[in-house]
């Protein structure tokens, strides 16, 4: 089992680029780096919640896994 620790780094990692890509995406659709910039802050919150609770859901489920 993982530590939810290890999937807060993991989560605060995967949303770090996934705020980079926003932004930049967000930009090149509206022109403006404050809306791509708010547009990305909301998406990486939403996102960062989601996937937390995704990753400790699936932590507890042993289907799949190989004991080593």
């Amino acid at each position: 089992m993982e530590r939810p620790k290890r999937t807060m780094v993991k989560a605060i990692i995967w949303n770090l680029n996934g705020l980079l890509v926003m932004s930049l995406v967000g930009y090149a659709m509206t022109g403006s780096a404050g809306i791509g910039g708010v547009m990305a802050v909301v998406n990486t919150a939403i996102g960062l919640s989601l996937y937390v609770l995704y990753e400790r859901v699936w932590s507890r489920i042993s289907w799949g896994r190989v004991n080593a």
